[in-house]
């Protein structure tokens, strides 16, 4: 490929549309073009490196014996529907696409194919004899991002490979697992990428157990959690841990573990409390107060109690609450807190007068959810009625859950109680982990070790499913006694667009992108300094020619543009290697330059090809890295 051919367009100044580093050079270097907000053009050059991304993922998935298909992107709504995550995706957290044809049957874009997989395996897999089996496709998803940012980061359109397999046994299931871990970090290296796995959270894809695959890099939008030892490692939203120990409080329980009154005018928060009576922050409890809107109607309050110096993870309770009522009531669609605004959006008939704000206690009666005002209630999707339950649903984490006294709001206007204890004041709520993990906890393997942080950009994640979709489609298999049971299920997902910027963010430096040469759109780069030198441009014709004969990919910079505006954009580019013909042709002489290292070398024409060969050998193996 020629330069002048490429339809190659730079840019010296960042745009203004690009925050990280990442999404400005692959706008600088002409790799993408947006659309509109989160919608890119992939141009000629990144397409070449998506495409080498997507060979070593086909390469290394076909050598388990998975199979390749292409499955719709337009999916009819009713499969959703008999998964129960219709409403989630649609009007929960409204991530899907959808829309309705002239027939008025709605349909969604996919982001994601479990259900459409499930419906196939459903009609092709009758017997354990056909299994295992794992299927897998590359192709463009969709998602209706809120705000899409970062480039390729956190787009409404990516290329992803999704993989589903089907199994006759939980145990048979765990295999797979481990192969798809095993062909991921094979991936990753080749791909010259530093990642790690790290245990996750399973979200609305579900199942019993996650991995996810991060590529570290100050620009992560996930924070990841890790012992020094490296034996412990997970995204935030699933990392547990030790909190630090509480402050015993002076005094212990007080008026017989219902607490002494305490007048804090003004005081509505932990830092305020604390700090204008000297309590510690561990000696407190907080109560946060939160309504959850389920698919089938339910708008449940919640109380959840912690204790005053941890952070609540709402994954954590997302799951905790689906897991009690989620059976019952459906998808959770939403939870927000318990105010003026989510009882007005929700149409939920609710008055908050006797809800003493910035004093809650955990004894909170239910009663200050029956004084509620008679309103019309809009309707949910699917045409049912918010209907709010008038009992709070109380949970509290398990640091505010052991503590045997505590300072608390009284559920009166600017008072507390000191010295309140479970079981005098309320009865101890269901205990469990609630907190956000934090650096510097301690791990719970080894309370030695504290948790450490680093950022990470999710490029990978498995899933075993076990039988959530199969027993919702009624994908079921003839085992060998001859019953019928549902199909275990396994997911496995590469976002391969975002692997390429996540590359981009992890090799780069002050002069344009780094590739590694194993996804780089050409390995090397021909330069013809002065393509007005006849001896200049002929050698580096040669060159070209014998690089493409031995099998490099090879990239000739044949325009009549400065040297150095050539060399700006070789680094900008940031092709591997790059072969400098210049005033030492004349004697058969060309520079050889390693992008990445900066590695420079005087040396014969004759001897470039074989030069290359040597070292690329290695480097197209992602070995490199």
């Amino acid at each position: 490929m020629r330069v002048s051919r490429l339809m190659l367009v730079t840019l010296r100044d960042d745009p203004a549309e690009a925050e990280i580093p990442s999404h400005k050079l692959l706008l600088r270097a002409g790799y993408i073009r947006r659309l509109s907000p989160g919608i890119y053009a992939y141009l000629p050059l990144l397409w070449r490196v998506l495409r080498k991304v997507s060979a070593i993922v086909r390469e290394e998935l076909d050598a388990t014996g998975a199979l390749e298909t292409l499955l719709p992107q337009l999916q009819p709504a009713e499969l959703w529907q008999r998964s129960g995550r219709w409403a989630g995706y649609t009007a929960g957290e409204g991530i899907m696409f959808h829309l309705q044809d002239r027939q008025g049957r709605e349909l969604g874009l996919g982001p994601t194919h479990e259900e459409v997989i499930t419906a196939l395996a459903a009609d092709l897999l009758r017997s354990y004899r056909q299994l295992p089996v794992n299927l897998y496709q590359i192709q463009t998803k969709f998602r209706d991002e809120i705000r899409p940012r970062f480039g390729l980061m956190r787009g409404r359109e990516f290329i992803m490979k999704d993989g589903y397999s089907f199994h006759a046994d939980e145990a048979s299931l765990r295999e797979t697992y481990a192969a798809m871990d095993q062909a991921y970090r094979r991936i990753f290296s080749r791909c010259g990428l530093r990642a790690v796995a790290v245990e996750a959270d399973s979200g609305a894809i579900g199942g019993s157990a996650s991995q996810e695959f991060m590529v570290t890099a100050d620009a992560g939008e996930d924070l990841i959690l890790a012992s020094p030892d490296g034996s412990y490692a997970a995204n935030q939203e699933r990392a547990v841990s030790l909190a630090p120990e509480a402050l015993p409080l002076p005094g212990g329980a007080r008026g017989d573990g219902q607490g002494d009154p305490l007048d804090t005018p003004g005081q509505t928060s932990i830092e305020d409390l604390c700090a204008g009576h000297g309590f510690a922050p561990s000696q407190t409890v907080k109560v946060l107060l939160l309504l959850a809107r389920f698919e089938a109607g339910l708008v449940q309050p919640v109380l959840v109690s912690l204790r005053g110096d941890q952070q609540l993870n709402e994954v954590k309770l997302a799951n905790a609450l689906t897991a009690r009522l989620g059976g019952d009531h459906g998808a959770l669609l939403a939870v927000a807190p318990l105010a003026r605004e989510t009882v007005r959006d929700w149409a939920v008939p609710l008055a908050l007068e006797a809800i003493p704000y910035g004093a809650i206690g955990p004894h909170l009666p239910d009663s200050v959810l029956a004084d509620g005002r008679s309103t019309e209630t809009a309707a949910l999707p699917g045409g049912s009625k918010p209907a709010l339950d008038r009992a709070f649903l109380r949970l509290a984490d398990h640091t505010a859950a052991e503590l045997p006294a505590f300072v608390c709001g009284a559920n009166a206007a600017d008072t507390h109680l000191v010295g309140a204890a479970w079981g005098a004041l309320a009865p101890r709520p269901e205990s469990l982990d609630l907190r956000a993990a934090q650096p510097g906890d301690r791990c719970q393997h080894d309370p030695s070790q504290q948790l450490e942080a680093s950022r990470g950009i999710e490029v990978g994640h498995i899933f075993q499913l076990g039988r959530k979709y199969s027993s919702a489609l009624g994908a079921t298999f003839t085992n060998e006694a001859g019953t019928d049971e549902p199909l275990w299920m396994g997911c496995y997902g590469i976002g391969v667009s975002r692997l390429a910027q996540a590359a981009v963010e992890q090799h780069h430096d002050a002069n344009g992108i780094c590739w590694p040469t194993a996804i780089a759109p050409f390995e090397v780069i021909v330069v013809i300094a002065n393509a007005a030198d006849d001896g200049q441009r002929t050698l580096g014709e040669q060159l070209y020619a014998d690089l493409q004969a031995a099998g490099i990919d090879a990239l000739l910079d044949d325009r009549g543009e400065r040297a150095g505006v050539k060399f700006k954009d070789a680094d900008l580019l940031g092709i591997p290697w790059r072969v400098v013909v210049g005033r030492g042709a004349a004697e058969g002489l060309v520079e050889l330059v390693q992008r990445s290292g900066g590695l420079k070398q005087d040396l014969a024409a004759s001897a470039v090809v074989d030069t290359l060969l040597g070292r690329l050998q290695v480097e197209r193996a992602g070995l490199a890295i």
